[in-house]
């Protein structure tokens, strides 16, 4: 997590340096304004979404974690975190932060990889989005062929980590 602070804040800096080089400060401070602006808009999101994350780690019981979603629930485990995962609005702002704690909770790798891969592959909150944007013939060909890759990460994320160990 680090690391990616890091990056990001490298990022920015090197964003802003471009933005006082090319139009100075105005620009640097419309780069600024903007960011604010996004960022009154995201923050209260985040801030739901940690808590959600945070009473649902506290709330689910280790026991029914390991039961449902640990590597030893097997395909019962993958298939609710790949409905789970196309039914997750929001895509990562939302998702990740859930991800994580059921990580800390004791989701198996396996299912944390087939979820986060679903809700970026599958989230059906955008269908709508897309039978608007590109018609029904793609959107059902993106579906059909995207259905099966979050349950093949999933059971290849397990099987590798298995492997590692």
């Amino acid at each position: 997590m680090r690391v990616a602070a890091v990056v990001m804040a490298l990022l920015v800096i090197a964003l802003g340096a471009i933005c006082l080089w090319k139009g100075g400060v105005a620009l640097l401070g419309d780069g600024l304004r903007a960011g604010g602006k996004g960022a009154l808009q995201l923050v209260p999101l985040l801030a739901v979404v940690f808590l959600l994350a945070g009473f649902a780690e506290v709330l689910l019981p280790r026991a029914t974690i390991a039961a449902w979603l640990s590597d030893a629930a097997g395909l019962r485990g993958l298939l609710i975190a790949w409905v789970a995962g196309a039914l997750t609005p929001g895509g990562g702002p939302v998702g990740l932060p859930l991800a994580a704690a059921l990580m800390r909770s004791g989701a198996g790798v396996g299912v944390l990889v087939t979820y986060v891969t679903s809700m970026s592959l599958l989230s059906f909150v955008r269908v709508p989005l897309e039978l608007g944007t590109y018609g029904p013939r793609l959107t059902a060909l993106r579906i059909a062929s995207s259905l099966v890759l979050p349950l093949i990460a999933g059971f290849t994320a397990q099987f590798f980590s298995v492997v590692a160990r």
